[in-house]
């Protein structure tokens, strides 16, 4: 039985290890920077596309193991951003060191994850993890992925959903 172009294939993974914990702060409004704190965040996955020549739209274990190794590298860290106007991040060999205007904080630096964001947003993160997948996923399947969505959820029912539309060939 061939697809119909009225049908649409997801598949979509979350397990209740494919989470991480992890500190971060964020600024808002321009001037206000919350305190640091952490959160036990959960990740999901879906890709859309069409069935390849096993009905599969991606194999679930392949998607699995790579989220794992995205969430494995940001549990139990500090994630700081470096690409945000106000907040500055140095990096030393042994040491970060992060500043907003007059607060000053001092990490060890095997404790913190350095991500090309604005902002740690969840939202933010999402993107950032939907970006670390993609080569995976493109690798895997060839250009048949037409999106990928991220969710994180970092506080029971507060999720951020980031979707990137892959481009075809």
């Amino acid at each position: 039985m061939s697809e119909s172009p009225s049908e649409t294939f997801r598949v979509r993974v979350t397990k209740d290890h494919l989470v991480f914990s992890a500190a971060h702060f964020i600024t808002f409004n321009g001037n206000i920077c919350e305190r640091l704190h952490g959160h036990n965040w959960r990740t999901a996955v879906e890709l859309t596309g069409p069935l390849d020549e096993n009905s599969y739209v991606f194999d679930f274990i392949a998607l699995r193991d790579r989220l794992q190794e995205i969430v494995n590298q940001l549990d139990h860290r500090v994630l700081l951003p470096t690409q945000h106007e106000a907040i500055r991040v140095t990096e030393s060999e042994r040491e970060i060191e992060a500043t907003f205007e007059d607060r000053r904080w001092i990490f060890p630096r095997e404790d913190c994850v350095l991500l090309p964001v604005a902002n740690t947003t969840a939202e933010l993160i999402a993107r950032w993890i939907a970006g670390e997948l993609r080569p995976s996923v493109e690798v895997q399947n060839g250009a048949s992925i037409s999106t990928i969505q991220v969710e994180v959820e970092e506080n029971f029912g507060q999720w951020a959903i980031c979707e990137v539309k892959l481009t075809q060939s």
